[in-house]
């Protein structure tokens, strides 16, 4: 037995012997041991609740997008991406953001594809158009908003309209500031060789199957923590006391866009929560929520963290709270 294979049972026995444990001790309402009896506090068991909810709605689209990282990585040559990307430094963005807008992914899932993206070439700026739109404007996100906002196409719109002028944006500024790629470690990332396109199409099949398993496994444990950071929030942070502070049009956009981040909730879904705060905020301070949430969120920002220079991170944070509460304001006054 390979060495690999050893490794990825290892990774395998060590999730599932996590996801035992967890369901074990927090699906428990009652622990006995020596003969005394523990009660095990509601909050634990809500907090377990939204956990398992955040990640099993999570770990789809992280599968997906790690096997579009592996067919990226096996099937794509860093000759090819080069070619397609145009030199022209507007115009790779526009194409990133525009690709990013038709391909469903959520911003976990798209993590491991930009990752992959850019270990082969793509600008970091194209990375990032693709990072943001992905997740907030494909055809999935745009028709759950209208659903959700009672088959009105009002909200969709702008929500597709102001995310891609975002991104546009926010890409833009960091192809001002940020030349390289800004991935952590990339020298040490395993390459395919040159000799990959004579290969049997089976193997290159099981490359890139080897190499999605590397990517699930890796970001898979940010995502675990990122989710039960989330739920931690959710469970002993009182949203009450956010809402209350959200009296004025500046004060409930803000307090919108820290639910956005708190909640990290699915960006295919994310609309129908939005959707039941409208009796108690204006439509541009949702809008922001329905913006900003897909675009940076508390268990995102982990798995950025783990493959992205953390300064690269930080601005990119800051970049998307200012870009967008700035587009929402220029909304909101017109």
């Amino acid at each position: 037995m390979s060495r690999s294979f050893r490794t990825y049972l290892l990774d395998v026995a060590v999730f599932m012997a996590i996801a035992v444990a967890m369901y074990v001790f927090f699906t428990s309402e009652v622990m006995k041991g020596n003969g005394m009896t523990i009660q095990i506090p509601p909050s634990f068991l809500q907090l377990n609740t939204i956990f398992l909810s955040i990640f099993i709605e999570a770990v789809p689209f992280v599968l997906i997008g790690v096997l579009m990282a592996g067919f990226i990585q096996v099937f794509i040559s860093d000759e090819q991406i080069r070619r397609w990307i145009p030199k022209n430094r507007l115009a790779a963005v526009t194409m990133s953001c525009i690709v990013g807008s038709c391909f469903p992914a959520c911003e976990c899932g798209i993590v491991p594809i930009v990752r992959r993206l850019v270990a082969k070439g793509v600008p970091i700026y194209a990375g990032v158009g693709f990072l943001l739109t992905g997740p907030l404007i494909n055809p999935i996100v745009i028709f759950s908003t209208y659903i959700a906002f009672g088959d009105n196409w009002n909200m969709a719109l702008m929500r597709m309209g102001v995310g891609f002028a975002a991104a546009m944006i926010i890409a833009l500024i960091v192809s001002l500031f940020f030349k390289k790629s800004q991935l952590k470690g990339q020298a040490n990332q395993e390459l395919i060789q040159e000799s990959r396109g004579k290969s049997l199409f089976f193997f290159r099949i099981w490359d890139m199957l080897k190499h999605s398993i590397d990517e699930f496994f890796d970001m898979g444990k940010y995502l675990i923590l990122g989710a039960f950071f989330a739920a931690f929030v959710q469970t002993y942070v009182s949203a009450q006391s956010l809402l209350q502070v959200g009296e004025g049009w500046v004060s409930s956009t803000l307090v919108m866009m820290a639910l956005a981040f708190i909640l990290s909730l699915c960006s295919e879904a994310d609309a129908f929560i939005g959707a039941s705060f409208r009796s108690m905020f204006p439509s541009t301070s949702i809008l922001a929520f329905l913006i900003y949430g897909p675009m940076i969120d508390l268990k995102n920002t982990l798995m950025l963290a783990s493959v992205f220079k953390k300064r690269f991170v930080f601005t990119l944070i800051i970049l998307i709270s200012v870009i967008v509460f700035g587009c929402v304001s220029f909304v909101n006054w017109l």
